[in-house]
This record gives C-alpha cells, structure tokens and sequence, in this order.
C-alpha cells in the first residue's frame, strides 16, 4: 500500500491528498508526529517537509510535484496531464500560480487573523505534534510549532502595508474563480490538471478550512466552495477535458493576474539567481532565501525574500513551452495573458533537484 505521509492543514498535503484521490490511487495516510520526523521522514528524505510519498517498493518521493509525476509515469491511466499545447500550458502555469503565489494569501488569511485563527490552528499543530499529549501540552506545543510558520509571512512580502492591496486582489481572484466554477466542475472540463493540483493546496488547507477565510470563501465564492469539495471528495474523476485543446475564457483573468503579479517576481528572482551564483561560483546547490527584492500588488510596493525554488517551478512551463515544434497555437493565448514575451525569451538559469534539493543543473 502507498503511504503519504502529512497532515490535515498542510498546503502542500492537500495537494497530493486531492491528486491521489482524483487518481484513484489507493493509500493510506500517515499523520506526520514529532516522532515519525525524527525517525522516517528526516532521516529519508534528509529534509523536513511534508509530503512524502512512501512506495510498496519502499521508494521515498518527496515534494508533491515530484509525488505526482512519479504516480503519473506508475499509473499512466486516467492521465493527469493535458496531451494538448494550450491546455497543458495553463495548467502547468497554474501550478506555480497556486503552489508559488497564493501561499501568500494562505499564510496571510491564516496567521494574520488570531481572534478567528488561533485556537483551531494551534490545537491542529498540537494533535499533529503529540496526538497522544494531554489538550493543555497540545495548545502548547502548538503553538511554539506554529510560531516558526507564522516567522515566514514577512517574508513573503505581507505587512501592514500591503495587506489592503493582498485582500482585494485575493477577493477579485475568489470572483474570478467563481465565475468559472459556475459553468465548468474543474479548471478545463471535467476533470482536474496539474492546474487545479496546484490550485487546491492553498484553496482548500488554508483558505477553506481555516476558520476566517473559509467564512470568506464560503460567503462571496459558493462556486469555488464547491469545486474544493469535488476536488477532496474520495471519488476518482472519470470527465474527459474539453475538446480542440480549448481553454475556457473564463480563466483569462485568473492567468492575467497571475502575469500581473507573480511574473515580474519569477522573471526578477531569475537575475537576482544569475547575480548570486557570481558571487558564489563554487555552489551547486541553491540556498532557500537569497535577500530581497520588491514586488507590487495593486499598486502598493513591498518588499519579500527571493525565493529561487520558484524558478525550478517555472521551469516546466518554460521548458514546455520550448519544446513545442510550434508555437503558433499557443501564442496568441499567451499574449493575451501576458506571458508572451516572457515565455519566448525563456529563463537564465536552469534548476533540477538532487537529493530534494535544488541545484544549478549541468
């Protein structure tokens, strides 16, 4: 039996959880302990992130997109993947919008609100930690555990400077999104892509199941409600995507944003890679954070951590991209969204991960 190993609020959890579902991927889930840390997940995988993925075969696959282009070459059935250049392009973007961008509302909605937040968050980080400790060393371990997590939302770029700019821009998205959910069940037809693999981590750990933001999705965005729940659900997705490659025009403004905001941070951090691996030639591996830049959300500037692992990321779009013996069916899409250019100039720096880590590729 596959076992994943995660937890219930965990974004990058919900990720895999929704994928092997929708596969129809039999598993079993294993609740991420203090104790199954120290003794499986660190000491195999040599990193501290949730997901992993646990084989038959004793295989240990770590990251949820590595998880799941793993279990697509396993169990080619039901294929995963858009075998058509437009729709296999947005949702590959989609991806890194979900995974890469919309951490930020998640992190935002979850640790920003403690009034609404806090009990329910550091009570779930308690059970995780110690399922067997009494409720009182629960809540606090909890939160000592979750005061690590609630350390990165500055670095994201969330201050009381932009929040007004993030929430706006997060709600428009909701109604986006909802618009779309009203006419199709997923992203492009009628069953999920890697697109809305990517979509559900943020979607449903944090801002559906979070007590603030879930009263929030739940209030202005019934639509998206419901397309979590079909994508949680235990029952596989047997719908077919829609047919000629079509991309519905209702996911126009959500890429639109996307290259709005997210691009010129990608595009950014790529120079910033190029600049740091100058002044440190002799590296391989790429470190997590390497300084600052700053970044635009409804006209407020601020400023965030260079995150380069949002580079290995876009690089499946990109590498797609370039792959195609022609691009005409997919340019005019592309230029519409505001990922023309960025696309065709492509990126500097290419990254692969070895070992779970990312390094500069050969």
């Amino acid at each position: 039996m596959i076992k994943l190993y995660g937890s219930d609020f965990s974004l990058f959890t919900g990720k895999a959880r929704s994928y092997l579902k929708k596969k129809g991927i039999p598993f079993e889930e294993v609740t991420s302990t203090l104790k199954v840390y120290k003794n499986f997940i660190i000491p195999r995988t040599g990193v501290r992130f949730i997901p992993v993925l646990q084989t038959p075969e004793d295989q240990v696959i770590q990251d949820t997109t590595v998880i799941i282009d793993a279990m697509e070459a396993r169990f080619p059935d039901r294929p995963m993947y858009p075998s058509t250049p437009k729709q296999r392009l947005v949702s590959l973007l989609l991806e890194v919008y979900g995974d890469e961008w919309l951490v930020i509302p998640a992190m935002h909605y979850r640790w920003n609100f403690p009034k609404q937040n806090e009990r329910f968050i550091y009570a779930a980080f308690g059970s995780m930690v110690m399922p067997n400790a009494p409720k009182f060393i629960q809540r606090f371990l909890g939160k000592k555990v979750g005061a690590k997590f609630k350390g990165f939302v500055p670095r994201l770029g969330i201050s009381e400077k932009n929040i007004p700019a993030l929430e706006s821009s997060y709600e428009r998205l909701l109604g986006d999104l909802d618009d779309h959910f009203s006419e199709h069940n997923f992203l492009l037809g009628g069953k999920p892509s890697i697109g809305d693999f990517g979509l559900i981590g943020p979607l449903y750990a944090h801002l559906y199941r979070d007590p603030a933001p879930g009263a929030l999705m739940r209030e202005i965005a019934p639509n998206v409600c419901r397309w979590v729940e079909r994508m949680i659900s235990d029952e596989p997705a047997d719908g077919e995507y829609l047919e000629n490659d079509q991309v519905p025009e209702t996911l126009l403004p959500i890429l639109q944003r996307m290259a709005s905001e997210q691009l010129p941070v990608l595009l950014d951090t790529d120079q910033r890679l190029s600049e740091w691996r100058k002044q440190n030639p002799e590296r391989k591996d790429v470190e997590r954070f390497i300084g600052m830049h700053t970044f635009e959300v409804g006209g407020v500037e601020a400023e965030r951590a260079v995150l380069p692992f949002s580079l290995w990321m876009f690089r499946r779009p990109v590498d797609f991209y370039s792959s195609l013996e022609s691009t005409e069916e997919v340019d005019q899409l592309m230029s519409d969204s505001g990922f023309g250019q960025a696309l065709q100039n492509g990126l500097e720096n290419k990254l692969e991960k070895e070992k779970n880590i990312v390094v500069f590729a050969e």
